[in-house]
This record gives C-alpha cells, sequence and structure tokens, in this order.
C-alpha cells in the first residue's frame, strides 16, 4: 500500500483520482482549498483532508509544513489547477498573476519543500501546444489573456516535471493530459466524465512503462498516449525522462 498525496481534491478530476487511488487500497490524503471544503470531504468519510490555498505562497508553504509532519508520500499528484475567466489580469495578494501561482508555482514549491516521494504526477494539458515561456514576463503583465496564461501556465508545470525527473533520476516523474472533462472547470460541454478524466492520472502511480522515457503500450498508463472518440478529449502522458 502506497501513501498518495492528490492536490485540488475536494471535486472534479482530483476527487475521482482519489476515491480511485482508495478504492485500490492505498492511504490517500486530499486537499482542499479552504476548511469548508475540507469539512465537506471529512463529513464524507474521506479521512485524511489537508487544507491550503495555493494562490497564497504563505498558504502553500504551510501545508507543506503540515504534510512534512505526517509520514512521507510514496506518491504525490499534483492535479490543482485553476482556469481564470476572460477578464482584468488576475493578481493573488502575492502580488503574482493568479494562473501562473496556481497551476505551475505551487506544484514547485511543493515539490521543493516535500520528501521525495518515487513518484510525482503533475496534471497538465494538451493546451500546452500553443504555450510559449517568456522569462522576461512570466506573470503576463506585457500582455494577458485567459487561455495564453493557462496554456502557458501548464507548460511551466510540464516543464517542472522534466526538470524534476532530470534532477532527481530515482524518481518517476510524469505530467499527464487527463483529455476534455466535464468538470466545473470545462463545463458540460466536454465529452469525458471525471472517471475517463482520472484514468491516467491514476494509473501512473501504480503502472509502470517498460523503461524510463519510452511509451507503454498499455492505455492510460505512464509515457503512453491513450486514443479517445475524438482529438480534443484524447488523454496523454509524457514521461520526463532523464537526458
Amino acid at each position: 500500500m502506497s501513501r498518495c498525496l492528490v492536490t485540488g481534491s475536494s471535486d472534479g478530476i482530483g476527487a475521482r483520482i482519489a476515491d480511485d487511488l482508495d478504492g485500490l487500497g492505498h492511504d490517500v490524503v486530499r486537499h482542499a482549498r479552504d476548511e469548508a471544503k475540507a469539512a465537506r470531504l471529512r463529513a464524507a468519510g474521506a479521512g485524511e483532508v489537508v487544507v491550503g490555498d495555493l494562490a497564497s505562497l504563505a498558504s502553500t508553504r504551510a501545508m507543506a509544513a503540515a504534510l512534512r509532519a505526517g509520514r512521507p508520500f510514496d506518491v504525490v499528484v499534483h492535479n490543482a489547477g485553476w482556469l481564470p475567466p476572460e477578464g482584468p489580469r488576475p493578481v493573488t495578494a502575492d502580488g503574482l498573476e493568479r494562473t501562473f501561482q496556481v497551476n505551475a508555482l505551487s506544484a514547485y514549491l511543493l515539490t521543493a519543500l516535500l520528501p521525495l516521494p518515487s513518484r510525482l504526477v503533475y496534471v497538465s494539458s494538451d493546451s500546452i501546444v500553443r504555450g510559449r515561456i517568456d522569462v522576461d514576463d512570466l506573470q503576463h503583465e506585457a500582455a494577458w489573456s485567459a487561455d495564453r496564461a493557462y496554456a502557458d501556465s501548464k507548460l511551466a508545470m510540464t516543464a517542472i516535471a522534466f526538470a524534476a525527473a532530470r534532477r532527481y533520476p530515482a524518481v518517476r516523474a510524469n505530467a499527464v493530459h487527463p483529455g476534455w472533462v466535464r468538470t466545473k472547470m470545462s463545463g458540460d460541454a466536454a465529452p469525458l466524465d471525471v472517471a475517463a478524466g482520472a484514468d491516467t492520472p491514476c494509473g501512473c502511480p501504480h503502472r509502470t512503462s517498460r523503461r524510463p522515457g519510452c511509451s507503454s503500450t498499455t492505455a492510460g498508463s505512464c509515457g503512453s498516449t491513450s486514443r479517445r472518440t475524438t482529438r480534443r478529449s484524447r488523454t496523454r502522458s509524457w514521461s520526463a525522462a532523464p537526458r
């Protein structure tokens, strides 16, 4: 039995990933943004829940400190994410563009502050094909749009997955695209349900591709591409192997 942390697991894909891992017999710690969400999880019998607002550096650091006080994790699934609405550029109390902070920086902080697990899973997006990392304007101060901010944040998260694999060769790190899934973030038009969206992220903690960096022939496993009914809804994972 592995001890697993799933961020952003109070609802949506994260909740299903946590439920599926729990159903496989793993010891799962769920994460909620605030105490109200955590209380609902506990009332539903979720077990251990950690609270942390990933749009706050102080709260993210406090969350990491609370987790370090417990048993170390075998698997950490960085699932938490935020899709910004169109409108003014959102800025957190830390003075950072919110999409970048929640989707990329929080995953980086938790990776750096928690003891290394044997598995790191970063729930990314195929929007990275539209992403571009501008190191001179990571906060999109010069030009901001919701779609660009989201794509760039997920590309940054994917880069973090590859950086973690290179820096920590003993750790299996994967960035995965769960598909276009019906959640509060994606809306009802998406063709996949949360069970399908959780398939690849949930598969990474307990399935292994044949060698680092190779593509597995097993649909939904790490390093593989699972073909769905449409190009827009397919799931995909990128195996981040040291080079």
